[in-house]
């Protein structure tokens, strides 16, 4: 069960990093992107009051789109799967060059498709073959 967050306090003085630099993050209340100073550990959302974390320095986050309500999603990167906080989707969250094979629904021919597609088309018959939740699934599925 969340625990709810009490109200962000609001600072004396506001903290200006030297040279005033920023770093960028996605609100978890409402999707907005966030600009907060380096040294952060948590900004308010001007919009929805939600307050996100911050990641420790030096974490590489990356960005995916939730295949259920189409929203920006940042991650920690080598995360497995984020869940969407809007529509709660689970979504897959591979790197760029992964790829995943399936056999055509029509011609047989093997295909190559982006990890975590939903759907892919053959180019030879132009079937749109369905892609499971799971490949490995979907893989032998379709080879048997």
């Amino acid at each position: 069960m969340p625990v709810p967050l009490a109200p962000y306090p609001t600072p004396l003085v506001p903290f200006t990093p030297p040279n005033g630099a920023q770093s960028q993050l996605v609100c978890s209340g409402c999707r907005n992107l966030l600009l907060y100073p380096v040294g952060a550990t948590s900004v308010c959302c001007a919009v929805c009051n939600a307050v996100t974390a911050v990641p420790p320095p030096g974490t590489e986050m990356a960005q995916l789109v939730c295949g259920g309500c189409h929203t920006l999603l940042m991650y920690i990167r080598g995360a497995t799967s984020v869940q969407c906080s809007c529509c709660h989707t689970i979504n897959l969250a591979m790197e760029a060059n992964q790829v995943a094979h399936v056999n055509c629904g029509n011609c047989r021919m093997l295909l190559m498709y982006q990890y975590g597609a939903r759907s892919v088309k053959c180019a030879v018959c132009n079937f749109v073959t369905s892609v499971g939740a799971s490949p490995s699934t979907t893989d032998e599925k379709f080879n048997n």
